[in-house]
């Protein structure tokens, strides 16, 4: 499995997801490669984020061949991501697709894209001046076999991506509170490793960072626990973590101080997910 991390880069465009045009004579002689593309999150303090999803095009040459680009046929959609956390994924391609060797991906959104806050109000997502071309996640030794599955799992970190301008005060346009600069990671895959657990109490909804050790340094992996204090991370590299957990709020008066809770030596082994159980924060 490769991870790739893309951060802090904003555009007129964030996020197109697409359906693969099938290859017909491949599908029929049996040759072809199976391509799926799923969404998941990383939540925020958010009620809503909804992407306007427009367009995705992926690059099967070199960088340096503008020919290389091949756009998907996909109908254009408002996705709330938050609806797709905790091991929720939304499928957005399953198909067929010629072998071969994957680039790079362009991701397009349109203008429509917004956030309900905690407040209940909408506000429009902005994204700075000046990028106009979307969002491109470059991929290394990524290759479609035939007769094999290979999936694209894009997860949007919402809280590192949604920036509120620092000038903004109650009152002013809601459309100037915020800011789109997507952080993504890009995991291409064929595992199933992962964690999961609960928190409790569920009221301290924490944020969760696994992190492994690698000879290229650290590789930190975050989420929220939901509501009911569950949480689950997937697509992980198989090898041991040390499990952060760092509550989100207070506890209310007269009740047990919410504390960080850290676990260590968590071991994670391909094509399946391991279970924490329970991790008390009081």
């Amino acid at each position: 499995m490769q991870n790739y991390r893309l951060l802090g880069l904003a555009g007129a465009a964030l996020l197109g997801l697409a359906g693969c045009s099938k290859n017909e004579s491949d599908s029929a002689s049996g040759t072809a490669a199976k391509l799926e593309v799923r969404l998941t999150d990383a939540p925020g303090n958010f009620s809503a984020v909804v992407l306007d999803v427009r367009q995705v095009e992926v690059h099967l040459k070199e960088a340096s061949d503008p020919a290389g680009w091949q756009t998907l046929a996909f109908t254009p959609q408002a996705v709330n991501v938050l609806d797709y956390v905790n091991g929720k994924s939304a499928l957005l391609v399953n198909t067929d697709f010629a072998p071969g060797d994957l680039k790079e991906i362009r991701l397009v959104l349109g203008p429509n894209s917004y956030v309900v806050g905690t407040d209940n109000q909408q506000y429009d997502l902005k994204t700075p001046s000046g990028q106009t071309s979307g969002v491109k996640l470059k991929l290394d030794n990524v290759t479609l076999q035939a007769n094999a599955t290979y999936q694209l799992l894009l997860d949007f970190d919402v809280a590192k991506s949604i920036v509120e301008r620092g000038n903004w005060r109650a009152g002013n346009d809601k459309k100037e509170r915020y800011l789109l600069k997507p952080v993504i990671r890009l995991v291409a895959q064929s595992l199933k490793g992962g964690l999961r657990g609960t928190v409790n109490p569920a009221a301290a909804r924490p944020q969760v960072l696994a992190i492994r050790s690698s000879i290229v340094g650290p590789d930190t992996v975050s989420t929220f626990a939901d509501a009911s204090g569950a949480f689950q991370l997937n697509a992980l590299p198989a090898g041991t973590y040390q499990v952060q957990f760092f509550p989100s709020v207070a506890a209310p008066t007269g009740q047990p101080a919410y504390r960080n809770v850290v676990r260590s030596n968590i071991t994670v082994t391909n094509d399946q997910a391991t279970d924490l159980g329970a991790t008390p924060l009081n």
